[in-house]
């Protein structure tokens, strides 16, 4: 009986010591800053071609950043005006970069931008006419993920 209580305890003893050290699970979810990038499209959203490498990239640079990204794709008319609605919707929200591929929306976020100075603008091509502008030209696959990666790391860096 006192072999069988003391296989016990040292038993207990044990399964209590491996629980008190056994390791805590790495977290399943990240810590995301309060910072968030959002890609301005065309109605075809991220599955367009001009707008595929750069929503890659966002996700990629959020990764590291912890900068969370979100797209919006201009439903309706693809034209300056309703593109400029939905400029304005992510510009007044939690949006403190936006980035815009297709023709309409460049050219929405262009005329929009003097109205939003805290906010960030990126255009995948077009021109820059506001200071809170910066125009990526060169579309080349590498060129593009370091440019944005550099815009949403600055984005994480302003958040922290």
């Amino acid at each position: 009986m006192r072999i069988a209580m003391a296989a016990l305890g040292l038993l207990l003893a044990a399964v209590a010591t491996t629980w008190m050290l056994w390791p805590d699970p790495e977290p399943r979810q990240r810590e995301y800053l309060n910072a968030t990038a959002c890609l301005l499209t065309d109605h075809a959203g991220v599955s367009d071609d001009a707008a595929k490498p750069v929503w890659a990239a966002m996700q990629e640079a959020s990764v590291s950043s912890l900068v969370k990204v979100q797209y919006l794709a201009v439903n309706g008319p693809q034209t300056v005006d309703n593109a400029r609605n939905h400029v304005a919707s992510l510009a007044g929200s939690k949006c403190g970069l936006v980035i815009a591929t297709g023709p309409a929306q460049i050219d929405a976020v262009v005329a929009a931008a003097p109205a939003y100075p805290k906010v960030r603008f990126v255009t995948i091509g077009g021109s820059a006419t506001a200071a809170n502008i910066t125009v990526i030209s060169d579309s080349a696959a590498d060129n593009l993920r370091t440019a944005l990666k550099h815009e949403v790391t600055a984005l994480a860096d302003s958040a922290s």
